[in-house]
């Protein structure tokens, strides 16, 4: 299960950190691209995944 967590956080990340970036117009070449809506469910997504993958390790060491 804390294999699924931590993959899960990792994808999250990815997502989040591309949504981001297309918010934050610094990635172009889509209708996300400089919308503040996306660089604000970018960083939920972003700072989710994050906290996924910490806990998983965490997990792990316990």
């Amino acid at each position: 299960m804390r294999f699924v967590i931590a993959a899960l956080g990792v994808v999250l990340v990815l997502v989040g950190a591309v949504w981001t970036l297309q918010g934050a117009n610094l990635l172009g070449g889509s209708v996300m691209s400089g919308s503040p809506m996306w660089l604000v469910i970018g960083l939920v997504a972003l700072v989710a995944g994050i906290w996924l993958v910490v806990r998983a390790v965490r997990a792990r060491r316990a």
